[in-house]
């Protein structure tokens, strides 16, 4: 009789801690959708602003970022520009090509980062940056769906300075369709998904530069460990003018 009030004991047992997985389960499920509309909400209701701050920023990913943000260059919201994340193989001539109007500022004004990889990189070689002209205000420009991930790393990195969010709106994101346009869905589920992950990185983590963790959820160091002046179209000229094979 007692082994029987155990059997009866211990399916009751199950049965209650399987119901109380699926409550939580459903709950979770019901706040991560929740997160997720609020999240496309943000990005539907941001708007642009550009107040005056020491530089700016901007972190490519597409032609537009580039050119919005040479465009505030020009329009002195800030004395100075970084491109954080160019690629090896594009330098000031090719930007020109692409942006004819910013040959002078490109020559006086204008630094390239190569080393960047990801937006972790982006906000690390950027605080190496205002770090070693003393900037205390950056205005960021990357697109508005790219914007919550990059503020946050970049707050993370930087929390004594001022950052002033500037989205680039693109027509191949209509973020105000967010709920019915199945290209923004796709691109917005992964990227709320990178905002969560960023965000509890940021809660167990000191400084991103020295994240075991950047590492592991990036596959790589966010920064390449090969120094930026050795990096890129100039060094590969100043190599070859040299007598030197690049990469040698």
């Amino acid at each position: 009789m007692a082994d029987a009030r155990a059997i009866v004991t211990k399916a009751s047992f199950r049965r209650r801690l399987g119901r109380a997985l699926l409550w939580l389960a459903l709950l979770g499920t019901l706040a991560l959708v929740a997160g997720y509309v609020h999240f496309a909400m943000r990005l539907a209701q941001s708007e642009a602003r550009a107040p005056r701050t020491d530089a700016i920023v901007v972190v490519t990913g597409g032609a537009q970022r580039v050119g919005d943000a040479i465009g505030l260059l020009h329009a002195d919201r800030g004395t100075r520009l970084l491109i954080s994340g160019v690629n090896e193989r594009t330098g000031r001539e090719e930007l020109a090509k692409l942006n004819p109007r910013a040959r002078e500022v490109l020559t006086c004004c204008v630094d390239l980062d190569y080393r960047a990889r990801n937006t972790i990189g982006n906000a690390i070689e950027t605080r190496r940056w205002i770090r070693q002209h003393g900037f205390r205000s950056l205005l960021l420009v990357t697109s508005n769906y790219h914007m919550p991930r990059t503020m946050l790393e970049f707050n993370h990195a930087m929390p004594g300075v001022r950052i002033v969010p500037y989205p680039v709106v693109t027509d191949q994101v209509d973020v105000t369709a967010w709920w019915k346009d199945w290209h923004t869905i796709r691109l917005l589920v992964p990227e709320y998904a990178k905002y969560l992950v960023a965000f509890l990185r940021s809660l167990v983590e000191d400084d991103p530069e020295t994240s075991r963790l950047s590492v592991i959820i990036g596959g790589r160091k966010p920064v390449s460990p090969k120094p930026g002046d050795q990096m890129g179209p100039e060094q590969d000229k100043r190599s070859r003018s040299a007598g030197q094979v690049p990469g040698a």
